[in-house]
């Protein structure tokens, strides 16, 4: 087999841990609006807890519905930093993951899971404070038989997700960002966060910056030329 089509990708390359360390300084709606409203998951991908947060590379894997044996490849290569990006199908009649498989990654250094599936044990996985964020729970147990793809390109919530991938999650939910573009994307969300700062200023003012609202209203045809609200 050619060593470019094993389904098992061990090496490829990263956005850098301090690229990583900026957009975690940020929410994942502010990279989201910045990227062009792309690259949102699925509303269904939640963390546990609100307060789970996270930045990193995408590290991907590909499962059958139900059987995590990839994960577990994917945990055994997993570097300090690295995001586990499942694409379980959305499938929610076993949980890929649990406790255990969570307390393994925390004690690698992964900095979460995202799991397009369920997942189990969800109270001691809070309280260890590892974050996972996942379609679903459900107590029933994977089985661990069946192989899938690790590092290979992705679907997960409806996006496309490739190994090396910017990946950032919070309470508001998970956005991937392209490799490619991730320091273009992450440096201009500091512009959109100091214009949202100056709004809430002038808001504290008692001044409301909403004239765009009355142009937005005449391209749509709502209001006629020169009208106001």
């Amino acid at each position: 087999m050619n060593v470019q089509n094993k389904p098992i990708c061990r090496e490829f390359s990263r956005v850098s841990p301090v690229l990583a360390s900026q957009a975690a300084q940020f929410g994942s709606s502010l990279i989201a609006d910045v990227a062009g409203r792309r690259g949102a998951l699925n509303g269904r991908i939640q963390g546990l807890s609100r307060s789970m947060k996270f930045a990193g590379p995408a590290l991907t894997v590909e499962v059958r519905p139900g059987d995590n044996l990839m994960i577990h490849a994917a945990l055994a290569l997993a570097r300090p930093g690295d995001v586990i990006v499942v694409d379980g199908g959305g499938y929610l009649g076993s949980a890929l993951t649990g406790f255990l498989m969570a307390s393994q990654a925390r004690a690698a250094g992964v900095a979460a899971f995202v799991i397009d599936g369920a997942v189990r044990d969800i109270e001691e996985t809070c309280a260890s404070g590892f974050p996972v964020f996942a379609a679903g729970a459900n107590p029933n147990g994977p089985t661990k038989a069946l192989g899938g793809k690790v590092n290979w390109p992705v679907a997960v919530g409806g996006v496309a997700i490739k190994a090396g991938d910017l990946i950032v999650g919070d309470a508001d939910g998970v956005v991937a960002v392209p490799q490619e573009v991730a320091e273009k994307v992450v440096h201009a969300v500091q512009a959109k966060l100091e214009m949202e700062q100056a709004f809430l200023k002038a808001l504290s003012e008692g001044t409301v910056l909403n004239g765009w609202v009355a142009e937005a209203l005449q391209s749509a045809g709502m209001l006629a030329e020169g009208e106001l609200l």
